[in-house]
């Protein structure tokens, strides 16, 4: 059994794979408490992998993205298997705290000041930008690294950074600007 928050349909807003229809699957709780985080983690279903897998096979899109929360949590190879077994490209967005299972098809490491990283396989960086020294981050490694505004309130300050040093690319919560889930 897993701690779902939710499971829902939309295009993935953010990074990489910005405008890619893809089904999320947003597991409950993480291992750190993020003051800018946006899902609420003492809320969840408790679902079999069955009834995961019901849920994703109900919407056409092959990208499954693991979000959370902190879903490196709660997946195993298992899980992964069965999705790759349904013709899913599984996807994971992770504060990078802990290892996930080497299956996942792409790694998106979020990683948060003070944090060990122990994700190993990066294929993007993803970092909520609050001003923040970015330099370590843009040395691990992955092939993709972007910046991203906190929740918007800081779009000027990270065009900013992003122009002064293209190791970066600029990562906007799209899915927020025009407004779906």
């Amino acid at each position: 059994m897993r701690k779902i928050n939710e499971i829902f349909y939309s295009l993935q807003g953010e990074g990489y794979y910005t405008g890619t229809p893809a089904v999320f699957v947003r597991f409950s709780g993480c291992n750190l408490e993020c003051d800018f985080c946006d899902t609420l983690h003492e809320e969840g279903t408790m679902m079999t992998d069955d009834e995961i897998l019901d849920r994703v096979g109900q919407y056409p899109a092959r990208t499954v993205v693991l979000t959370g929360g902190e879903p490196s949590l709660q997946i195993d190879d298992e899980l992964i298997r069965r999705l790759h077994a349904a013709g899913k490209y599984v996807t994971i967005e992770t504060n990078g705290t802990h290892p996930v299972p080497t299956a996942i098809d792409w790694v998106t490491c979020s990683p948060k000041a003070g944090t060990k990283l122990r994700v190993g396989r990066m294929d993007e960086v993803k970092v909520v930008y609050r001003g923040q020294d970015v330099d370590a981050y843009a040395s691990l490694p992955a092939k993709h690294f972007f910046l991203q505004p906190c929740s918007g309130g800081n779009i000027a300050e990270t065009v900013e950074r992003v122009m002064g040093d293209p190791r970066w690319r600029l990562s906007l919560q799209t899915h927020k600007l025009i407004d779906i889930r």
